[in-house]
């Protein structure tokens, strides 16, 4: 996945060829995907009241299961997933560039305009259909990833202790506090679209300063570098032990750091304020290792899915990775029209269970959609647009 394009260093590098892809990425993506819609889809519902912990009331025993479990394996786990596959995608096109002969501050002034990019799609798709977007800020902490390039071993090991101290101390306590005294939504008089614009802008730059400020993707990020760099992810044949190895605590951490939130979400126990903002700190705090154990498991995955090939489920999964971008602003173009008080207005009322449904139903159409698009050789419109826009017509 890392080899130089054939292209001359006047002209950008072509797209990497489905040859030279490699599989375990491709399948994380595909699968994250599938976290990103279960855990946005209770975002789009309406009409219910909201307790103390922001659970929807009025919701069925089924209903609490289904939001027990889904708070014990996909809440704030995504995040932590796209952090680290962002960083490694972004070493993946500096070390492309690299190869190419680029200069560092060539390298730099290429992604820092995908960022730029990536914060405008965010900040659009945030202010139209859905404001707990996550490009916009994942591109303005790729604007500070940017130092990481081309740091050496060393040095990136270094910026990856103090910035996951600065975190741990610091920003997830911070983060923690906001999100369990959150409360319920104000009520607004504005008509509901005008609300969505308006509180989808705000939430927009507001996401994007604060993830900046506390940290909250940069150690990640480095740790997808870093990855990209050990050849974890790429060559997952060649590191089995240690991927086994992260891939069985991770999980381990991923349920009992997150066991105390999901409990709340069934209705098992009914915390004083203090405590809850103590349980959402450490599914916070369990979900940036849980993040790593995930992306090793998929890599394990891929590894053993390997006599496949793109053909299959394997094949299905990588179609979607392939196409991240398309496949994750397509489940807003269904999921936000489809449920919200301004569009069809499905979800007023909806259940946990059914909303989770409808989720998967989401994942699987963009699947499909991956996949029509891949046997007919395309990529994702999306990824052609961010492409052209980041270097350019020019072309060798």
């Amino acid at each position: 996945m890392t080899a130089a394009p054939a292209v001359s260093p006047s002209g950008p590098p072509a797209p990497i060829a489905k040859a030279e892809r490699s599989l375990a990425p491709d399948i994380a993506r595909g699968g994250m995907l599938l976290f990103i819609a279960l855990a946005n889809v209770p975002n789009h519902l309406w009409g219910m009241g909201v307790d103390e912990y922001g659970r929807n009331t009025g919701q069925s025993a089924a209903d609490h299961v289904a939001l027990f479990m889904e708070q014990l394996v996909v809440a704030e786990r995504s995040r932590p997933m796209f952090a680290i596959l962002y960083g490694f995608g972004i070493a993946v096109m500096a070390s492309r560039m690299f190869a190419r002969g680029m200069e560092p501050k060539g390298v730099r002034k290429v992604l820092r305009r995908r960022s730029w990019w990536l914060l405008a799609f965010g900040f659009l798709h945030a202010t139209f259909l859905f404001a707990g977007d996550i490009l916009a800020p994942y591109g303005a902490a790729g604007l500070v990833a940017l130092f990481f390039v081309n740091l050496s071993d060393r040095s990136l090991r270094r910026w990856l202790w103090g910035s996951s101290i600065y975190l741990v101390l610091v920003g997830l306590p911070l983060l923690a506090v906001l999100l369990g005294e959150s409360g319920p939504p104000v009520e607004s008089t504005r008509p509901p679209y005008v609300e969505q614009m308006i509180g989808g802008a705000s939430t927009s730059v507001l996401l994007s300063f604060v993830s900046v400020l506390v940290a909250l993707f940069i150690p990640l990020i480095i740790v997808g570098m870093t990855l990209h760099r050990a050849g974890w992810i790429d060559h997952p044949e060649a590191h089995l032990p240690a991927l086994k190895k992260v891939f069985i605590t991770g999980m381990a951490v991923n349920v009992l750091s997150s066991l105390p939130l999901a409990l709340i979400g069934l209705g098992a126990w009914e915390p004083p304020t203090l405590l809850f903002i103590a349980a959402m700190y450490l599914t916070l705090l369990g979900g940036l290792y849980a993040g790593i154990g995930y992306i090793c498991g998929f890599a394990l995955l891929a590894h053993k899915l390997r006599g496949f090939g793109r053909r299959g489920v394997p094949g299905a999964l990588a179609a979607v990775g392939e196409r991240s971008l398309t496949s994750y602003l397509l489940q807003s173009f269904i999921m936000a029209p489809l449920l919200t008080a301004w569009g069809f207005g499905l979800g007023e009322n909806m259940g946990y269970l059914a909303a989770f449904g409808i989720a998967f139903g989401t994942w699987l159409v963009t699947v499909l959609v991956a996949v029509a698009l891949d046997k007919a050789g395309k990529r994702g419109p999306f990824e052609v647009l961010l492409r052209r826009l980041t270097y350019g017509r020019r072309r060798a």
